[in-house]
């Protein structure tokens, strides 16, 4: 099997449009026996990616972003916005996907925002590390993003497999939370192959993928393996590029203010307040209750 699963799905989704296979009688001049050494005959789905990643450059926008509060406080937001060309394609199918992330963020207890028909952003809200990781590994999951109907074509009605994995550790100092963000993202089953294993084409004129992390004081990039990424920063926002095709991995430090920790110090120093201003700028109730008695006694 020579092409990714991304092949088969645009294969499927131009399926009536089958004449695009005459796409090899549209170049006279260029070399045929050259072409046949790069695109086989008998894999025309390399002929189909390669077609559509021309007619359908930048048609799916797809931005995932984590917005942190406080230590006790953030929401997983995410952007979708589909291309006119991709919806023109099969409207039905790509509709059909933009509700079932509907769905699946009101299990979260989520909500979706419908910009357009072809245009979604969903928030989750989460209120500790433990459950961003639960409610993020639980929305990316790769089952759980594959349609309600499966793409009828044997062996190749499985869509593509993307590993989706983020870890976030959390250290209290009382007052603020530090905080380690480790996120892995698989894309290279979006990879496109030739005959030789080599590869072809990725699917990075297709889609457009965004990772950001905004955080109240900013983040600092740890760039600590080779498929690390090199973000762009704005302000206290990271932004990532991911690269379709590869396995992107993101890793970044930043610290929150601790509500609880932070509650807890206000009490005991207003306490502590309290106790400093009774013995320190009032009389001392003792000395007062022990020079009411000899009156009392008196009278």
């Amino acid at each position: 099997m020579y092409s990714s699963t991304l092949g088969r799905i645009f294969l499927w989704l131009i399926r009536p449009f089958s004449f695009v296979l005459a796409m090899k009688f549209m170049l006279p001049k260029i070399d045929r026996n050259r072409i046949k050494r790069i695109f086989p005959s008998q894999n025309p789905i390399l002929w189909l990616v390669v077609l559509i990643s021309l007619l359908l450059s930048g048609c799916v926008k797809y931005d995932v972003g984590l917005n942190f509060n406080n230590s006790n406080s953030g929401q997983l937001v995410q952007h979708i916005k589909l291309g006119e060309q991709l919806t023109s394609f099969s409207g039905d199918y790509v509709y059909e996907w933009l509700n079932s992330i509907e769905r699946r963020a009101n299990k979260l207890e989520g909500k979706a925002q419908r910009i357009s028909p072809e245009e979604i952003i969903v928030t989750i809200p989460f209120s500790s590390g433990v459950e961003l990781q639960e409610k993020f590994n639980q929305f990316f999951n790769s089952r759980a993003n594959q349609p309600s109907e499966p793409v009828q074509n044997g062996s190749d009605s499985e869509l593509p497999k993307i590993e989706s994995n983020v870890i976030l550790e959390q250290n209290n100092f009382l007052l603020v939370v530090k905080n380690r963000l480790i996120y892995d993202l698989d894309l290279r089953s979006l990879s496109l192959i030739s005959n030789k294993g080599n590869v072809l084409a990725n699917a990075g004129s297709i889609l457009d993928l965004e990772f950001t992390l905004n955080t109240p004081w900013g983040a600092k990039n740890l760039p600590q393996t080779e498929t690390a990424i090199e973000p762009e920063k704005n302000g206290n926002q990271l932004l990532w590029k991911l690269k379709t095709g590869e396995l992107n991995h993101i890793e970044a430090v930043f610290w929150l203010p601790s509500p609880l920790g932070i509650g807890a110090f206000l009490i005991i120093l207003f306490v502590w307040g309290g106790f400093y201003l009774r013995y320190n700028f009032m009389p001392d109730p003792r000395i007062q209750f022990s020079a009411k008695a000899p009156a009392t006694q008196q009278q």
